[in-house]
């Protein structure tokens, strides 16, 4: 199963309750599916969940049934097809929506449909219902509502904006799509129109990101430090074999001749577990001076 389709199956969840909600989300599932006309209605889908709910969402809102519809003891597999063409079902509908039945109908949103935050919710559900699609935030983060009906598409994204969520728009292929990829936004929105744990699985999602992130950072520094520490062990243990050549060891002081035979028999250590070997231990900055004196005197040489 998606990430999307666990998405709507959550939504699919909630109870069908208030007559002015049933409307507001069976609304936004007409502006964002498959037909919706003067002439007929057609809504496909592949979700089970979604086609049990949509007799019932559309019964308590408009009070009538499809006329054509999926037997869904039977047909619960692949693309399943509901559909109103009855002139009268239709005139209905249209009217219920605030358009006038006797017009051509230019889909555009009826504000007045979503004045109530409720229904403005259940609004925004029934879009994703239909045109809603949700990329695994394993992957990356980015939600998005597709329509056919332009100026659909364009008063969405201004009931959005009113409502906190600035998205983004693009078209594609004919349809105009409204998007999300801000993580933040994507949560609040699911939250928003009822699907708190897939809001849940993204914010979890994104601190489990960001804890790997954190960690292979650190992994990352460390194996550079180290990296860096066993070159330089190496450059000074040359610079003091070349001083224990050439006879010039002997004849520096004693700090730098304990220093360069502590630093000969342990060059897997560090710098600070290096300094700890000293009787009495001295500095991290103390032992890197005089290391680095052996080795601009051997650079001398």
């Amino acid at each position: 199963m998606s990430f999307s389709f666990d998405t709507k199956n959550e939504l699919c969840r909630l109870p069908v309750q208030r007559r002015c909600c049933a409307q507001a989300e069976a609304y936004g599932i007409l502006l964002y599916c498959h037909t919706f006309s003067s002439s007929e209605v057609r809504i496909i889908t592949e979700n089970p969940n979604f086609a049990a709910r949509l007799p019932r969402l559309f019964q308590r809102a408009f009070d009538l049934r499809f006329d054509r519809q999926p037997d869904l003891e039977t047909e619960r597999t692949g693309k399943m097809i509901f559909q109103i063409r009855s002139r009268e079902k239709l005139d209905h509908i249209i009217d219920l929506l605030g358009y006038d039945p006797r017009q051509s109908l230019a889909l555009h949103i009826n504000f007045a449909m979503v004045e109530e935050e409720c229904c403005r919710a259940s609004f925004l559900r029934g879009c994703f219902f239909a045109g809603g699609s949700i990329t695994d935030p394993a992957k990356r983060y980015h939600l998005e509502l597709t329509s056919s009906h332009l100026q659909a598409s364009r008063e969405l994204e201004v009931l959005l904006r009113e409502s906190g969520y600035p998205p983004k728009s693009v078209s594609r292929n004919g349809s105009s799509v409204t998007y999300f990829k801000q993580s933040d936004q994507i949560e609040d929105f699911l939250t928003l129109i009822g699907a708190p744990a897939a809001a849940m699985r993204i914010m979890s999602t994104k601190v489990e990101k960001g804890i790997r992130n954190s960690v292979n950072r650190r992994l990352n520094c460390d194996s550079a430090n180290l990296d860096k520490a066993v070159e330089a062990a190496q450059i000074q243990g040359a610079a003091i074999r070349k001083l224990e050549a050439a006879g010039r060891l002997k004849e520096l002081p004693d700090k730098l001749q304990e220093t360069a035979a502590l630093r000969l028999a342990h060059l897997e250590l560090s710098l600070s577990e290096l300094a700890e070997t000293f009787d009495p231990p001295v500095t991290k900055s103390c032992l890197n001076h005089r290391l680095r004196k052996l080795v601009e005197l051997a650079e001398n040489l």
